[in-house]
């Protein structure tokens, strides 16, 4: 095998490697996916009436770690009373990161 050859493949295997990479790093949970998460989740506690999600990540900081998160809310009826909870989740994990009544 010649040196060129030799060359060529390992720069053809360092970029492959780096936009692989690159490209895990960068995947995200969706919107719609980070919902239906949560809905699961309040769902094993009870239905549900409502939910919204807000579609664009926002950066929350819990604990000196930075996370980026969407923003979403729930709302059911407990004791004949509507009550509103909001929620954060991961976008790259899909962790219910928060929880808190509004």
């Amino acid at each position: 095998m010649s040196w060129k050859k030799f060359v060529l493949g390992l720069s053809v295997g360092f970029a492959g490697a780096y936009l692989l990479k690159s490209y895990v790093q960068e995947q995200t949970i969706s919107a719609e996916k980070a919902l239906k998460i949560a809905k699961n989740a309040f769902k094993e506690n009870g239905p549900i009436d409502g939910s919204w999600i807000h579609m664009v990540p926002e950066t929350f900081e819990k604990s000196n770690l930075s996370y980026n998160v969407y923003k979403g809310g729930i709302s059911r009826t407990i004791e004949n009373e509507v009550k509103q909870f909001e929620f954060l989740v991961d976008t790259k994990t899909g962790t219910i990161l928060e929880v808190y009544p509004i």
